[in-house]
């Protein structure tokens, strides 16, 4: 993973992610999950970086842990603008009104929950911000079982995104028959 890998975990370890608790392990285990699991779609760096950083600063559901957004600079400087941008639009975004927006094609309306603003995505930050969404929820449900949230905004981006990502979303809810048999 190398040596900026080891800066990530660094600042997130001194951060106490380590010690906070999320979908049955900690919160650093997670999101180095995610990064390990978005590299393995062969996803650039910045949306990889991007998905480690997806729930820093809190998100509509978890907020065990939230890294004041006045620190945003400090975290650009470390992970880069574009993968800093992507970690803070997933935090703070309107999740109901980023799911009426995944069947779109032409235009993606945003809307920040923190400061409500609202603005158009680019169809480029669009998809990964569904690539780390998709990611992020596939490491986790197996563990939590909540197979019933967003499923369908969830559903609808893996097979938007198509390739590895609708693979994968079929390989872990196909987890769900278990579950359900046991």
């Amino acid at each position: 993973m190398g040596e900026n890998f080891k800066r990530y975990t660094d600042f997130l370890v001194r951060l106490g992610t380590d010690e906070i608790p999320h979908s049955g392990k900690p919160f650093l285990a997670h999101l180095i999950g995610v990064y390990r699991d978005l590299q393995e779609w062969g996803c650039d760096e910045d949306v990889c970086l991007g998905g480690m950083f997806h729930s820093i600063y809190g998100t509509e559901r978890f907020q065990k842990f939230c890294l004041p957004v006045e620190r945003r600079s400090e975290v650009r400087e470390l992970i880069g603008e574009r993968g800093e941008r992507l970690g803070y639009l997933n935090c703070a975004m309107d999740r109901p009104v980023f799911d009426a927006t995944i069947q779109q094609e032409d235009s993606y309306r945003y809307v920040d929950r923190l400061t409500k603003a609202e603005s158009d995505l680019s169809p480029r930050d669009f998809d990964d911000l569904c690539t780390i969404q998709v990611c992020d929820w596939l490491e986790q449900v197996p563990r939590l079982k909540d197979w019933d949230y967003r499923r369908e905004a969830y559903r609808t981006m893996a097979y938007r995104l198509g390739g590895i990502a609708q693979e994968s979303y079929e390989r872990v809810f196909a987890l769900e028959t278990a579950d359900a048999a046991e």
